[in-house]
């Protein structure tokens, strides 16, 4: 408990309500966190108020703060570039911040006679630089099409002093590279190659092709039929180059595709930069896991407030929260304004396609973290959102009841973490309460008394654990029994239905109310696709196991002296068919509490019958 909240409760009690900046201090005046406001006195009054809901990370901040400053602004666009410059300069504890410290990626032109084109990681050499990049990646695959597509050396040698010292390398035999080493290219000509190249690289593919094709068309207009044939094969390599890095007709102008994959704790955001119809750029981002709020509007808050290289479009998985303030803030810092959102949720053609690459090139980076691999990653994430929670369920607990009409039922349930089987929380159960054959009745008896160690803490670490999800294997029928359970116990826990079709294959998810398809997100719908698989053949093993030892114990009461609870003292301490087998008549009079001679001729029926 903070002891300072009087005071902070009364002083808020007189604040503005006015849009505009807080900024939260600790004791010592340090600034802690900063955040905007459409009305500073509701946003600020909601920290202190009495009995909150706040996460763990809000009241943690809310604990440490002993006073707050806040500047009153016109307008909630101003409060928010207002949020942005104070957080990049005083860099609060409690704020999210972009975390991307592997620094920049140059391309380099050498400063030599014959100029170089390389990707560089600083701008100590002299020559001349594009960029900064962000990716290593787009920098290296840049400078080789570059050099591939105008057959450009790559070699160590050093012009013009190593003309004609030793034969041409293998990529002038295979036509990668024009052969400066035989010192048939003057200066002159070999700069105006570069200075293509270096175009090719700066406006794309798709300009350099069209203007080598007027430039071919007037060399052979002029019958210079040598100059137009090495413009054509020139052109050919760019085509080849543009399609394998497909920069040719991507369809996308100016973009950024953003792409977020969660992993426990924290998010990664990839963001894809689409110039001149191809690839320009990629940026990849850890942030915190933010405690409320929509992380693509905090994240596109902080990337692009004093960006000068604003896109014509920023396509998303969803149209964030404010979209209107920050498409104010794109507009006011590209000075360019469109008519029609700048901001796309990119649900179908091409934005769609690309916004996949994005979000995939994110769950990796998530799947390293958390020791998955990218398409568990991608799966949580699609389940996540098609079911509307709040952030990908990291722990899934599923329920399939198994039976023989009314003899052997019994319940299986299976769990799932960060996507995988995790085989040592699943758990067995018997049904104890329902006389005759009642799918609906065990799955309510089953789920009570799992729920029932959530709320009193008894049983081991995977029984008290409170699951993100609860999959059951049937359709609405079956939510719309268990969900007044989970009311009746104030667990508030999403629960669906797993509806299969007639070849007992995953069709859909089932709700109170409905069905919510799902086959159109393969990877979501593969996860399901094995929980429902796991749990029936888990439920069946368990089924058929408990049938034979039914089986094991009818005979066994065949013997003078053996009942049904001596027959199960037996089979609890011999659990295999083998085990039985291998018991000696006196293990066996030990564990039935029987005399030698009842146990001898248990002995004798087990040997003839097991």
């Amino acid at each position: 408990m903070n002891p300072r909240l009087p005071f902070l409760r009364d002083k808020t009690s007189k604040l503005t309500s006015s849009p505009g900046v807080y900024i939260m201090k600790d004791k010592s005046l340090e600034i802690i966190y900063i955040g905007k406001a459409k009305n500073l006195k509701n946003r600020v009054t909601s920290y202190f108020r009495e009995n909150p809901d706040h996460t763990v990370k809000v009241a943690a901040m809310v604990s440490r703060v002993w006073d707050y400053d806040f500047i009153v602004t016109d307008s909630e666009f101003e409060a928010l570039l207002l949020e942005c410059s104070l957080i990049k300069q005083h860099k609060p504890k409690y704020n999210i911040l972009l975390k991307d410290d592997k620094g920049y990626h140059y391309i380099r032109i050498s400063d030599e006679p014959y100029p170089r084109i390389t990707s560089e990681k600083n701008t100590k050499s002299p020559g001349t630089y594009l960029g900064p990049y962000m990716s290593g990646f787009v920098t290296k695959e840049a400078a080789a099409e570059a050099n591939r597509a105008f057959m450009l050396p790559t070699c160590r040698r050093q012009f013009p002093r190593d003309f004609k010292k030793g034969r041409p390398c293998l990529n002038y035999a295979i036509k990668q590279c024009m052969g400066v080493c035989r010192g048939c290219i003057g200066e002159e000509e070999y700069r105006a190659i570069v200075s293509e190249a270096v175009e090719f690289i700066r406006s794309g593919s798709a300009q350099s092709v069209e203007r080598m094709e007027e430039e071919m068309l007037a060399a052979a207009e002029a019958l210079d039929f040598e100059k137009a044939a090495l413009l054509r094969d020139r052109i050919n390599a760019v085509k080849k180059a543009a399609e394998k890095q497909k920069m040719i007709n991507s369809g996308v102008e100016s973009a950024d595709v953003v792409g977020i994959a969660e992993y426990p704790g924290g998010v990664y955001v990839s963001v894809l930069m689409y110039r001149g119809g191809r690839l320009w750029d990629k940026a990849v981002f850890e942030l915190e896991k933010p405690d409320d709020g929509d992380i693509l509007t905090q994240f596109l808050t902080a990337f692009y407030h004093g960006r000068d290289d604003i896109p014509r479009y920023v396509a998303a998985d969803h149209i964030p929260d404010e979209a209107e303030l920050l498409e104010e803030l794109l507009s006011k810092q590209s000075g360019k304004s469109y008519k029609g959102g700048r901001i796309i949720a990119a649900q179908r053609g091409k934005y769609a396609e690309l916004l996949r690459l994005a979000k995939d090139n994110s769950a990796e980076y998530a799947a390293l973290k958390s020791s998955r691999t990218g398409r568990e990653v991608i799966a949580l994430e699609q389940l996540g959102q098609c079911l509307g929670l709040d952030s990908p369920p990291q722990y899934i607990e599923a329920y399939d009841i198994s039976n023989l009409s009314s003899e052997s039922m019994v319940a299986g349930m299976v769990v799932f973490e960060n996507g995988r089987p995790l085989k040592k929380a699943y758990k067995r159960f018997t049904i104890k309460e329902q006389e005759y054959q009642n799918d609906y009745g065990s799955m309510h008896e089953v789920l009570r008394r799992r729920l029932t160690h959530i709320l009193t803490g008894e049983g081991d670490e995977y029984f008290t654990r409170k699951p993100d999800l609860i999959l059951l294997d049937g359709g609405k029928g079956h939510v719309n029994t268990i969900a007044p359970l989970l009311r009746e116990m104030e667990l508030d826990i999403p629960l669906f239905g797993m509806v299969k079709d007639n070849k007992h294959r995953t069709r859909a998810i089932a709700t109170g109310g409905g069905e919510i398809q799902v086959s159109e997100l393969k990877a979501a719908f593969n996860l399901l696709t094995q929980i429902q698989d796991e749990v029936h053949r888990y439920s069946v093993a368990f089924m058929h196991s408990r049938h034979k030892k039914k089986t094991y114990a009818s005979e066994l009461t065949q013997v003078k002296g053996i009942g049904e609870k001596k027959a199960a003292r037996l089979l609890m301490r011999f659990r295999t068919k083998e085990q039985l087998r291998a018991a000696s008549p006196e293990e066996l009079a030990a564990a039935a509490g029987v005399g030698q001679e009842t146990a001898a001729e248990l002995w004798k029926v087990i040997q003839e019958n097991y």
